[in-house]
């Protein structure tokens, strides 16, 4: 009986240091809307602030375009799936690359970068940054995106929860790809040639689906692309679409750019001397999955969109003298708090230890009537037709595009906050209403680059 009786009172002070424990890591849902919060004001602060440069165009539009293959010459570990845990590639099914294109109208100066990888990883962007600061383009001046393969090289995220989808840190991994980025600039920049910019839209509703809801939410089906086309007849495309690429399964080991890499391959076998992708809204929304296996699905997925980037019906609009406006802007926003549930939630200094605690900003580019906007996050492609249409108002031509340098997790539609799904529990780390905080930033920035 004093066995028994000493065992309960052991327990029960067992249970009192856990209890401890879990309030000190664990509280409840903030479930104040945005606007009530100290991050709002901060925003409206800072975009009220913001210098966005409208200077005259003082010469023809030029560009110049690079790229630089970061495969590794041994295999590494894997970006993009977890139940992977960190193993390294087994093939290559084919090269990973950095490209770039560099803008120039006489008076401003800008850089786009597409990276072969899952994310634009944080890390990288710290070394980039260090690396442009002696140069005449600053991090300011570069929109970054990525095309979201799962099947590119990891080793690039130094956290716990990094680790967890990249595999094993390695800081060279981050230096190669850091100077991978700096060098795709610099040659784009040394090879720019006067050019006539023409922006492509059109809309592929066949090889795109909600993965989140199915029929009961929308997707975002535009083919967004902006072709530049030299003197010299040469010509560089940048496409955008909203579907993730994952037709890649965690089982295949094989390096590869999924979709993207099929699809810009065969855009500099047809008609275009240079090619680059970046995701688009891909939060919410997946390929549709056609063929005897994934790979056969990738080449089906590559061929639909570039059919639909070629249809006759594609909207046209070409420019030979552009504006170009840059911004680089802080995102205030809500303590960081996953979800464990639709009740509870981990303190912002759980989150912090095993996430990080990098800088989150939003990016923009525009060039001429085409307004690009950098979303650090996975961004939900049922957010953007109405933004679509509120830039249409104001004479823009919006691509919102995902991965920008910095990382949130999922933004999806504020209508599916309560559902448990990986999307808005396990990736959703920043409270309610981040749908439609993230749409007003983005309304924000078109009326700030209009004035």
């Amino acid at each position: 009986m004093k066995f028994f009786r000493f065992l309960l009172r052991v327990l029960g002070a067992l249970g009192i240091v856990l209890l401890i424990i879990i309030l000190f890591m664990v509280t409840v849902v903030d479930r104040s809307h945005y606007k009530e919060e100290p991050y709002y004001r901060e925003w409206k602060q800072i975009i009220a602030q913001a210098k966005v440069d409208t200077v005259a165009p003082t010469g023809p539009l030029q560009v110049g375009w690079a790229k630089v293959n970061i495969t590794p010459d041994r295999p590494t570990p894997m970006a993009g799936y977890g139940n992977r845990r960190g193993k390294s590639y087994e093939s290559v099914h084919d090269s990973v690359y950095v490209r770039a294109m560099v803008l120039d109208n006489g008076s401003t100066r800008a850089a786009m970068v597409a990276t072969d990888l899952l994310i634009v990883p944080p890390t990288v962007v710290e070394r980039l940054k260090a690396k442009l600061a002696a140069t005449d383009i600053s991090f300011e001046q570069v929109y970054l995106g990525a095309t979201h393969s799962h099947n590119s090289i990891g080793g690039w995220g130094d956290t716990i929860t990094g680790e967890l989808f990249a595999g094993e840190y390695n800081p060279q991994v981050v230096e190669r790809i850091a100077q991978a980025i700096f060098q795709a600039i610099l040659q784009a920049r040394d090879a720019m040639k006067p050019a006539q910019m023409t922006y492509l839209e059109t809309v592929d509703t066949l090889n795109i689906r909600n993965r989140l809801v199915g029929k009961e939410g929308g997707v975002d089906p535009e083919v967004r692309s902006i072709q530049f086309t030299t003197q010299e007849g040469q010509k560089a495309i940048l496409t955008s679409y909203g579907a993730h690429s994952t037709l890649l399964g965690s089982g295949v080991m094989a390096l590869s750019r999924d979709y993207p890499g099929v699809l810009v391959d065969s855009l500099e076998r047809g008609t275009a001397n240079f090619a680059m992708y970046m995701a688009g809204a891909v939060g919410s929304m997946g390929p549709v999955e056609r063929g005897k296996d994934d790979f056969e699905e990738m080449v089906n997925q590559a061929a639909g969109v570039r059919a639909a980037i070629a249809s006759p019906e594609a909207v046209k609009e070409p420019q030979s003298s552009a504006i170009i406006q840059t911004l680089t802007l802080p995102l205030p926003l809500r303590e960081p708090s996953p979800r464990l549930t639709n009740i509870f939630v981990l303190r912002p200094w759980v989150f912090k230890w095993a996430f990080g605690d990098y800088p989150v900003f939003v990016k923009a580019l525009r060039i001429g009537n085409v307004l690009m906007v950098g979303m650090p996050c996975d961004f939900s492609g049922e957010l953007v037709a109405e933004l679509d249409a509120y830039a249409r108002q104001k004479g823009l031509n919006l691509m919102v595009t995902s991965f920008n340098g910095g990382y949130i997790g999922y933004i999806t539609h504020d209508k599916y906050f309560n559902r448990d799904t990986y999307e808005t529990v396990t990736m959703s780390w920043y409270g309610p209403y981040n749908g439609a905080y993230l749409q007003e930033v983005t309304r924000d920035i078109v009326d700030k680059v209009k004035k």
